[in-house]
């Protein structure tokens, strides 16, 4: 049975200041830019707010941790024990395996082991990676990207934590593509997907082919100007989990305009009727 999750992307403007991960073409490595805002919600306290909401789970973005010392991955790892909530998807939003830049793909695969160790950690069930921005035409790009999935599936094996992708960037924009990273992998490698990130007329059938390849689903809608979800769209590809049979969890997106929590809610309510 499908349950609710939410991910901290739907409170990106009550989580305090957002630490975007960058790579710097001139310095040759990694660099952080911090964009700076108030924390309406302290981390810590978000799992108990979001379990006495309904939540059973939920993703952490890596740009909402404010600190990866072994004191506060603790600390959070615990306020999700106590708050009986499952910490299912530790999202990592930067890298790209499908580069040609050696230099860089070396530096961002060692970048990424760090956030498999911090899941560990934390205690996240998951680590969702990026493969990258090359065209989705690029066959040797996702041959290499495919390769360094494995890679990263195995060592994160080790640590008891799995590696997750999802149809996100240039890359996997395709279903294609998208199943060609889970086969290549002997399975060891699923995906989450995002209703947004696939658009057109082939939309349906493209979300269609992934949804069975999938431990996680981004519940995103489409939005008139005033944050109001568009229901028959969102219902459409909501039904879609049904018809696949999908029973895990169903993870709200909201980035919309207004309060987040009020949009949160409007989600919500479309959303339980298929739990």
């Amino acid at each position: 049975m499908s349950y609710l999750s939410i991910s901290t992307w739907s409170l990106h403007r009550l989580l305090g200041p957002l630490r975007w991960t960058a790579w710097d073409d001139e310095q040759k490595k990694h660099i952080t830019n911090i964009e700076e805002q108030d924390a309406v919600i302290d981390l810590l306290d978000l799992p108990a707010i979001l379990k006495e909401k309904g939540f059973q789970a939920f993703e952490l973005c890596h740009f909402h941790f404010p600190l990866t010392d072994a004191l506060y991955l603790q600390r959070l790892k615990k306020a999700c024990e106590d708050a009986g909530i499952r910490l299912y998807t530790l999202l990592l939003d930067y890298g790209d395996l499908s580069s040609s830049d050696g230099l860089r793909v070396e530096a961002d695969i060692q970048l990424i082991k760090e956030w498999i160790d911090i899941a560990a950690e934390v205690g996240a069930e998951r680590v969702r990676v990026v493969a990258g921005d090359a065209s989705p035409d690029d066959k040797e790009a996702l041959i290499r990207a495919s390769q360094h999935f494995n890679e990263l599936a195995t060592y994160a094996h080790k640590q008891g934590v799995k590696i997750i992708t999802e149809n996100f960037r240039s890359l996997l924009s395709t279903s294609e593509n998208c199943l060609h990273i889970v086969n290549q992998s002997n399975d060891q490698i699923k995906l989450i997907t995002d209703f947004g990130n696939m658009n057109g007329a082939v939309k349906y059938n493209e979300l269609a082919a992934i949804i069975p390849y999938s431990d996680s689903i981004h519940a995103k809608p489409q939005y008139d100007p005033d944050g109001i979800p568009d229901k028959e769209e969102f219902r459409r590809c909501l039904d879609l989990l049904k018809q696949a049979n999908y029973n895990g969890p169903i993870v709200i997106i909201y980035d919309g305009p207004g309060d987040m929590w009020e949009g949160i809610e409007r989600v919500k309510k479309i959303v339980e009727a298929y739990l």
